[in-house]
């Protein structure tokens, strides 16, 4: 597929005509639920704690099925050594919570004249220690050690990383789903382009591609840019307007049954200059290093050290300054768009089968033009492994 010469209206029928059904994996099974729960409170013992909250988000939907974001409001799953599985929440709300629930648990309400912290206090006599879930608001924190302060809290990360960290066969499927389609959204984007067409316009039909293949609510986020707006790692205000010879840069993503997408590419519309095509082949070549160097047993830096020394042998850099890479080499991915560990110095994590990450080590030219290529990968036995294949060249993007 090349770059322009269809229609929105085009691309659009072409994917409703595609049984996008028949090839979707099925979601996470409620077996595995009961198993996450059983491997955190392993976890949890070893600790050591006698129990474990994990409040609303992408940590109480990996754990519980339960789809349901954080507010003022406490919706939480309560583990304790010894005891059924528990969900705290508004006595409101029960009907929509119990709707969702993949697992079996005792069920904890509070009403709105109510404060929650001391119904957790109660439910937590007789247990020394809590680990607490890191995202948890630090409100929460205050009112429980309010309502029982004798308890000690501890910090619940290395719990929930132990467990999200390394995603199952059923969540690698899921993931490479929803990367499959994004990937074949960004060739039907490529093919809509014409000069004078809006960032807008563009994002508009990648969201309707992506709820047209079943994503769960279309588009996470699109980023569309054009021209010197790509020498910007999250582009500029406005709404650009593409011209012959831009570089254009779009990166975006959909979840499916909770799991995400999120892939960029960079190419040109029109002919590459020299300096383009040069910034590209070294962005490729600094991708692919940051591949080979994703091994079990090494660590997350190593990976950001070796994209990096590319960059460095062009003359880029060093470090983050510019012209060369910004930010982190990549980031992990699964429930979250962006979830530990990170591909970046500091993160000494060691790698290991099923950990999951984006390979993105953009070059940023200041004022003038960026290049991001962004694909992910996962850990094996024996190294690296794509969900999708990189862009081949800055002619043929997609092959």
């Amino acid at each position: 597929m090349s770059i322009g010469g269809s229609t929105a209206a085009a691309e659009l029928a072409a994917l409703t005509a595609i049984d996008h059904r028949a090839a979707r994996p099925p979601a996470i099974p409620p077996a595995d639920h009961q198993a996450r729960i059983d491997q955190a409170m392993r976890l949890t013992a070893q600790m050591p704690a006698g129990a474990l909250l994990i409040g609303a988000g992408a940590s109480l939907r990996y754990f519980t099925g339960v789809a349901w974001g954080a507010t003022e409001r406490l919706v939480a799953l309560l583990l304790r050594r010894g005891r059924r599985p528990a969900l705290v929440c508004p006595a409101f709300e029960l009907g929509s919570l119990k709707e969702a629930m993949a697992i079996d648990a005792e069920i904890l309400l509070w009403e709105e004249d109510e404060n929650p912290a001391e119904l957790l206090a109660s439910a937590l006599a007789g247990f020394e220690t809590l680990a607490l879930d890191p995202s948890a608001p630090f409100g929460l924190y205050a009112r429980l050690r309010e309502a029982a302060p004798i308890l000690k809290v501890a910090d619940a990360s290395p719990i929930i990383d132990g467990c999200r960290g390394r995603k199952s066969a059923a969540e690698l499927a899921l993931l490479s789903f929803a990367k499959a389609k994004t990937l074949d959204i960004h060739r039907r984007a490529a093919a809509i382009l014409h000069p004078g067409i809006r960032a807008s316009e563009v994002k508009r039909f990648i969201d309707q591609a992506h709820r047209t293949i079943g994503a769960d609510n279309g588009s996470t986020f699109c980023a569309v840019q054009f021209g010197r707006a790509t020498a910007f790692p999250h582009g500029l205000p406005g709404d650009q307007e593409l011209a012959e010879g831009d570089i254009v840069l779009i990166d975006t993503g959909c979840q499916i049954e909770g799991y995400h997408s999120d892939i960029t590419r960079t190419y040109v519309y029109g002919e590459p200059t020299a300096e383009h095509r040069r910034i590209w082949a070294i962005e490729k070549e600094a991708q692919q290093a940051a591949f080979d160097a994703a091994r079990p047993g090494r660590t997350c830096e190593s990976v950001d050290d070796a994209a990096r020394l590319i960059l460095e042998r062009y003359g880029l850099g060093p470090d983050y300054k510019l012209p060369g890479l910004p930010h982190r080499t990549g980031h992990g991915i699964g429930l979250q768009i962006h979830e530990g560990p990170y591909l970046v110095r500091g993160d000494r994590t060691v790698l290991a089968p099923g950990m999951c990450f984006s390979n993105e080590p953009m070059i940023v030219i200041p004022d003038a033009f960026g290049v991001r290529l962004e694909d992910h990968m996962y850990i094996t036995e024996d190294g690296a492994a794509w969900f999708t294949q990189p862009s081949p060249s800055i002619d043929k993007p997609f092959g």
